[in-house]
């Protein structure tokens, strides 16, 4: 590995041992990388979700069942939910818990609905009962943004919208989120706020209906990939870059009640590159080669172009992006290159977490 000279901030493993931290959403792909993170930093963390919906999942492959407390459940349990929270009383809540697929939201809107605004509605009550809690990040996504398809970079303070029931979802959860942060939270003492990430990939995703899932199996099959929207733009981020912005951020809400409520995860301007842009550069990086065929559908409500402005962000945290660009699609082949030639998915993991904290290139 070779040494890389850049400014980022990076969690503290001193605000984050020992303390107690109420994950949802961490059989999850990037619940799963923030679970490993977190273990590393020594915090004390209960994980709450529903049972992987993939196969296989990161989850499984680094056996975080047995390195951590993990409860299987469903935020749309109320009393399973109040229960968890009472239990774990946890300090800092980091909300990852959702239903992400879009098209699957459009395949079955009430799941989607139920499972992102209720069960939210569920984790913030009862941390509303506890009372233990002084921090809780929500993460809601780049699509809360009512999206005109016109490629402006969204601000924290453009409208929210969804024209799709996931991004409906995902705006209402941010006011239900505001709603108890103004009615109860905050006057109780817990600091709560949203995260907004862009598009995010890393080795380790294994979901339906994703881009770089989607090219590790057709590679791992001899297919050629099949791309839906090989115009659209996406703000891609490592899960790495996004997870520190996560970390980061509710370490500055816990010192700092000034600390903005809402903040966006991405690249800089400029840097959103198109879908067979990325899935060309990442079947080089897996040793194939790099074309694919076009299958549009029928109908899709999805937006060709999404981009999110994260200068408050990198102001307010000193947080920047590490691996945009050509790191962001190395980094990602070189861990399925290594899970799929037998090596331990955690240990490949945790690999990365370290070079990412040493400021080191893969």
């Amino acid at each position: 590995m070779e040494s890389v000279a850049m400014m980022c901030a990076r969690p503290a493993q001193a605000f984050w041992s020992g303390r107690r931290v109420l994950l949802t959403g961490h059989t999850g792909f990037k619940g799963a990388w923030a679970a490993m993170w977190l273990a590393e930093l020594g915090a004390d963390v209960t994980g709450f979700a529903r049972a992987p919906d993939s196969a296989p999942a990161l989850y499984d492959m680094a056996g975080l069942s047995g390195r951590m407390r993990s409860v299987i459940g469903d935020l749309r349990d109320r009393d399973r939910v109040a229960r968890v929270v009472a239990d774990a009383a946890p300090e800092i809540v980091l909300h990852l818990a959702a239903q992400p697929i879009v098209r699957r939201a459009i395949a079955d809107p009430i799941d989607t609905l139920s499972s992102n605004v209720m069960g939210t509605a569920h984790l913030l009550d009862a941390v509303r009962q506890t009372g233990s809690a002084n921090v809780v990040l929500v993460v809601t996504s780049d699509k809360v943004y009512a999206n005109s398809d016109c490629g402006s970079a969204f601000r924290e303070d453009a409208p929210l919208g969804g024209k799709d029931p996931y991004s409906a979802s995902k705006a209402a959860t941010e006011l239900v989120a505001r709603s108890y942060a103004q009615t109860y939270l905050e006057d109780a003492g817990a600091r709560v706020a949203t995260a907004r990430g862009g598009n995010v990939v890393g080795g380790g995703d294994y979901a339906e209906d994703r881009i770089i899932p989607d090219i590790v199996r057709a590679a791992l099959a001899g297919h050629q990939p099949v791309l839906r929207m090989p115009e659209a733009t996406r703000p891609w981020q490592h899960v790495l870059d996004c997870i520190a912005g996560y970390l980061c951020y509710a370490e500055a809400l816990a010192r700092d009640g000034s600390t903005p409520r809402a903040l966006n995860f991405g690249p800089l301007p400029g840097r959103d590159v198109t879908v067979a842009t990325l899935a060309e550069a990442t079947l080089a990086a897996l040793g194939r080669a790099p074309d694919w065929r076009h299958d549009p559908p029928a109908v899709s409500k999805e937006m060709k172009l999404l981009a999110v402005d994260s200068t408050l962000a990198r102001e307010t945290l000193h947080w920047r992006d590490k691996l945009s660009g050509d790191p962001l699609v190395a980094w990602t082949a070189d861990w399925y290159r290594a899970v799929h030639a037998g090596g331990d998915a955690y240990a490949a993991t945790v690999r990365q977490i370290k070079a990412y904290e040493n400021d080191e290139r893969i």
